[in-house]
């Protein structure tokens, strides 16, 4: 798969103002972060629900119990990881975004390296289900996630509080889940006939498309801090 430059330009910018957003809703305080990820989930939710729409018109809402597994537990959980208490004023208290954060960094580093390893390199088709994916960039994509969020656990100091061998878990789970994810949205779309589960951002595609690898691995993130990590 070639390099497509005008494509990469797109999916750049966009990702840039993607990534301050997301950055803004983590770091800031547990408000934005309260906030960003209910937007998300509302999102989600409408994407998912006409989704359904098209793969079963008249039957669609059959379906739509499926979203509770899917996008509003992932959501609450992800809430649960940064630790969004609300105290007797009703205000998010004891926020802490380093899971969160975790998530989110091995989710972008996977996503990028698989897409530019992919690109570069790749020869083997993955599977029917996303022909462009590929087998080198789907590994070169989990192999350089560990290796990077390995190298931010070890030298960059907020980062330190977690220990090494927690941050590359969490980087392996949202490696692997996270384009498990990733399939399971492109197995939705291609039963729908559609390319994108939205427009909300140019190259990038819709809520799910964005956020379809944060579903997945975010509960098997929840499982292992509970049980390794607390």
């Amino acid at each position: 798969m070639a390099l497509n430059k005008a494509v990469f330009k797109t999916r750049t910018i966009t990702a840039l103002v993607f990534v301050a957003v997301m950055l803004a809703g983590l770091l800031i305080n547990g408000y934005l972060f309260t906030i960003l990820f209910v937007v998300i989930g509302v999102g989600c939710l409408y994407e998912f629900t006409k989704i359904m729409r098209l793969i079963k018109p008249t039957k669609h809402l059959r379906f739509l119990p499926l979203a509770v597994p899917y996008i509003i537990v992932p959501i609450f959980l992800m809430l649960g990881l940064g630790e969004v208490f609300m105290n007797d004023r009703y205000e998010p208290a004891n926020y802490s975004y380093l899971f969160p954060m975790a998530i989110m960094i091995s989710i972008w580093i996977n996503d990028t390296m698989a897409y530019l390893v992919g690109s570069l390199i790749g020869k083997t088709p993955l599977t029917k289900i996303s022909p462009k994916k590929t087998w080198e960039g789907t590994i070169g994509g989990v192999i350089l996630c560990i290796v990077a969020v390995g190298l931010i656990g070890s030298f960059v100091p907020v980062a330190q509080s977690i220990a090494l061998h927690h941050w590359i878990a969490i980087a392996a789970i949202c490696a692997v889940f996270g384009s498990l994810g990733d399939l399971f949205q492109s197995k939705l779309k291609r039963r729908a006939g559609v390319k994108d589960s939205g427009r909300f951002m140019p190259g990038h595609g819709g809520f799910l498309d964005r956020f379809d690898s944060l579903l997945l691995a975010t509960p098997l993130v929840w499982v292992y801090v509970q049980l390794f990590v607390r």
